[in-house]
């Protein structure tokens, strides 16, 4: 049975000597994961189609739980993701934790339409505050979300606190006098409210504020899904 799905290519990797394994995000489907055959070869009509975060119309042909895909029809590239190195790790992270917050099968349409816009707006604008923003709403989508209102423990603002905590179990900011979490810096804690539309401190937004907000969220990443978030890393090493 053939199915039609609309998709963006998390990851491609090679299989035997012209194949490729590909896991696409779809908005029908979730996440899958599926085969093209020949894409490594010279001219291959479908080598479009097993790039990183091409976005395209997908039929896939389904045979018990595996699929292949059959054909494609491109709705976007995002070209300028390859031909620019922090574009391209910005781009990686968020595919990255696309993979790492999402299970096959299971519904993520608003993961999905959030990854396409951070995509454009990662070619299009700033793609740090775009990262940010994409990393911050996956996590809330799948019950991670980081707080950014008030003291945790004690529930007093933050406002005008010189020193924070982050409580990485709570995923929220603490009093640094109340909480027991790690040092956090207030223009982390600003940059990241400034990112998600609510109030901040702005003689608390520094020029390395969302290189210190990144940090803090790939921390965050790696302590509450375990594992190693290597293209953040390095996109925060090229900035």
């Amino acid at each position: 049975m053939d199915i039609k799905v609309n998709g963006v290519v998390l990851r491609c990797a090679d299989y035997n000597e012209n194949d490729k394994i590909l896991t696409l995000l779809t908005a029908e489907g979730g996440k899958l994961t599926a085969g093209i055959k020949g894409v490594k070869k010279a001219g291959a009509k479908l080598r479009f189609a097993a790039q990183p975060f091409c976005f395209a119309e997908f039929i896939l042909a389904r045979r018990g739980d595996k699929y292949t895909v059959i054909n494609a029809s491109e709705q976007e590239s995002f070209y300028d993701l390859r031909t620019d190195i922090n574009k391209f790790y910005a781009a990686s992270a968020a595919a990255e934790a696309a993979l790492s917050l999402t299970y096959e099968g299971d519904d993520c349409k608003e993961i999905f339409y959030e990854f396409i816009k951070a995509l454009t707006e990662i070619c299009n604008g700033s793609e740090c505050s775009a990262l940010i923003k994409f990393l911050t709403f996956a996590l809330r989508q799948s019950g991670y979300a980081i707080s950014l209102d008030k003291c945790a423990e004690c529930g007093d603002t933050l406002f005008g606190k010189d020193k924070l905590r982050f409580d990485f179990d709570a995923g929220a900011f603490t009093c640094f006098e109340c909480g027991t979490g790690a040092g956090a810096s207030r223009v982390t804690y600003n940059v990241l409210r400034k990112l998600e539309n609510k109030p901040y401190e702005e003689d608390f937004i520094t020029e390395d504020g969302e290189k210190r907000a990144l940090r803090l969220l790939r921390e965050y990443f790696s302590y509450k899904l375990n594992f190693a978030f290597k293209s953040l890393s390095e996109y925060i090493r090229l900035l």
